[in-house]
């Protein structure tokens, strides 16, 4: 018996989205899937020092962005972005991006049942506002 696989699924320029809350590995996690990663925090890091303030959030954001933009545009694949992401508004740009450039989204969420402690030292506070916050669409 002779078997026809259809390779246009495999040759699928891929988008993931790696969500979760900080501390939860998302970064790590990212690193097993690929090397084209886009991050806000690798904006907020210089020196080898994290550095958050809230008027480069946005910033980041933009930055990881167009990141994401130009993986895109040279046909990389997979690209995957790894930030909190919490609500449809946050996922939004990649989406669209998904779109203009044919790529398919796969959004991931990563679970902290390894008992993780967020790198960035986010206040308990900020870590309960974005669980509360947390849109899933299953």
């Amino acid at each position: 018996m002779v078997v026809e696989y259809n390779i246009s699924h495999v040759m699928e320029k891929i988008l993931v989205i790696v969500r979760g809350i900080p501390g939860s590995g998302k970064t790590t996690f990212a690193k097993l899937l690929g090397r084209a990663i886009c991050t806000a925090d690798d904006y907020l890091t210089r020196n080898g020092k994290y550095e958050w303030s809230r008027e480069n959030t946005g910033k980041a954001h933009a930055w990881c962005q167009r990141k994401c933009e130009r993986f895109m545009k040279a046909g990389i694949t997979p690209v995957i972005v790894a930030n909190t992401s919490t609500t449809e508004k946050e996922l939004r740009p990649y989406y669209i991006l998904a779109k203009k450039y044919g790529f398919k989204v796969f959004s991931v969420i990563v679970e902290n049942r390894h008992n993780g402690i967020n790198e960035h030292n986010v206040p308990e506070e900020t870590l309960d506002k974005m669980i509360s916050r947390f849109e899933i669409k299953l």
